[in-house]
């Protein structure tokens, strides 16, 4: 369990996206889960963390129709948001990131949009992540080494806000946490924004760029997970046919043989 938002932070969350250039940020960052993760139509999706419902009334507001979207968060008061907002389009769900309450491989994919750097196990929060998805796992968290998260943490050092509990990751970080948990597996990353503090037609024509979004320094990371796939093992029936169904298989060598000795001796 980490930290739990209070109701004054539910409502700063959302007044945070009333500044245009908080807004810019995280249509940079939907585009960018949108381009990464690409759920296809009639997917099921699990947000991790979901707070006043942001993220996924962005990924209903995509072109993918009929996207079954869930919602968890230990926070009431963001649920609460939540649900206004969103009315009857997504489930919604109490819950902690460490403890989901879901059954494995019950989701297409689940996403931990800036939910880790407020858990307690941020590695236990992805293992429950892949255990609950089948296909794929996106990760958006706010990046250790770029500028404008740097110049946010030293701001938190002197003023009290909801950054001042948030712990930034970097890529090489996430990558070992989640090869120590499943081997291996198949990841992509990209950063976005590189450019925080401009806005335009340039800087966003340079943000679309792939080679961009490949510098380990922007804003916030973007971290696709392909698990490993998972089975379980049910038992099956066999049919098995009764005695006496089938005619006797004749004519074997050991059968001639026993009919030639009783032959012999009568």
């Amino acid at each position: 369990m980490g930290y739990v938002f209070e109701f004054s932070d539910a409502a700063g969350y959302d007044a945070w996206f009333e500044k245009a250039r908080n807004r810019y940020v995280f249509d940079l960052e939907i585009r960018l889960l949108a381009e990464m993760l690409s759920p296809a139509s009639g997917s099921r999706l699990l947000d991790i963390g979901c707070g006043t419902g942001k993220s996924l009334e962005a990924l209903l507001n995509l072109d993918c129709h009929n996207l079954q979207v869930t919602g968890i968060d230990p926070s009431q008061y963001m649920l609460d948001i939540a649900k206004q907002r969103l009315g009857n389009r997504a489930d919604l769900y109490r819950g902690f990131a460490e403890d989901l309450p879901f059954e494995d491989n019950a989701f297409d994919h689940a996403l931990l949009f800036t939910t880790l750097e407020f858990t307690e196990k941020p590695a236990k929060a992805i293992e429950e992540a892949c255990r609950v998805a089948k296909d794929r796992v996106f990760i958006v968290a706010l990046n250790r080494y770029a500028p404008m998260n740097i110049v946010n943490i030293i701001k938190a050092w002197f003023t009290s806000s909801t950054i001042s509990r948030a712990r930034c990751f970097s890529v090489w970080e996430l990558k070992q946490i989640v090869f120590d948990i499943l081997g291996r597996v198949p990841i992509s990353w990209r950063t976005t924004p590189q450019f925080p503090w401009v806005r335009g037609r340039i800087p966003l024509f340079f943000e679309k760029r792939f080679l961009v979004q490949k510098s380990p320094f922007g804003a916030t990371i973007g971290m696709a997970i392909s698990p490993v796939p998972k089975f379980r093992i049910r038992p099956m029936s066999l049919k098995i046919k009764k005695t006496g169904q089938c005619k006797p298989v004749t004519g074997f060598a050991r059968e001639k043989k026993e009919e030639t000795y009783e032959d012999a001796y009568f």
